[in-house]
């Protein structure tokens, strides 16, 4: 049968497993396939662009978004663009740490916040590239763009979420070599797509080498 929703993921599940008493618990299984897979992939599916936050004045944080796994570029959007510099949180305290207000120049993230140094003196927009987690499936919500390109992923990892539970832990090693085949896969295909077949190449002020 065909894996394209919700629903019919459900159903494949149960006949891998051929049960037909774990209606409540399948639903459970998926939920940690997916955080399962949001940890361990990064493919341009998953980034979002979003320039819709500001930062504030005198205010050294914004908060992340919804859903935020990494972050892959942000600056303000100013005449010319203002790349932000990444700094650890110690080298952030280091350089920072009771400077003046000003165009913030470097960033780091501290629980859920990014802070920025030095602190704001203005309002700034902000463009954000970041990895998001992918939108869980639901009744309400039936498919995602894993469940369209890769059924696979949630079918093998949603079988070895469940396999513990049934306590059929001869099942488990098969289910994890699957879903790791299948991610790796993924993630090659989408780093070979992001270099269009062409060799990496270093790039300086003075050009290519």
């Amino acid at each position: 049968m065909a894996i394209s929703t919700y629903s019919e993921l459900q159903t494949a599940v149960a006949n891998w497993l051929d049960r037909d008493d774990l209606t409540d618990r399948i639903p459970e299984f998926i939920t940690l396939c997916e955080a399962r897979f949001n940890r361990s992939l990064r493919i341009r599916a998953m980034e979002t662009l979003d320039i819709s936050v500001d930062t504030v004045s005198g205010t050294s944080t914004v908060a992340l978004p919804t859903g935020y796994v990494q972050m892959r570029d942000i600056n303000l959007i100013t005449s010319p663009i203002t790349q932000l510099q990444y700094l650890t949180p110690e080298i952030m305290n280091r350089v920072h740490a009771g400077s003046s207000s000003g165009k913030p120049e470097t960033y780091t993230i501290i629980a859920d916040k990014i802070l920025f140094g030095p602190t704001p003196d203005a309002v700034y927009d902000i463009s954000m590239l970041y990895y998001k987690t992918f939108d869980a499936l639901s009744d309400s919500a039936p498919t995602n763009w894993v469940i369209t390109n890769a059924p696979d992923v949630y079918l093998y990892g949603t079988l070895l979420e469940a396999e513990p539970f049934l306590m059929n832990d001869q099942r488990v090693q098969l289910w994890a070599t699957a879903l790791t085949q299948s991610i790796n896969t993924l993630q090659e295909q989408d780093n070979k797509d992001r270099h269009s077949g062409s060799a990496l190449r270093v790039m300086n002020t003075g050009g290519y080498h």
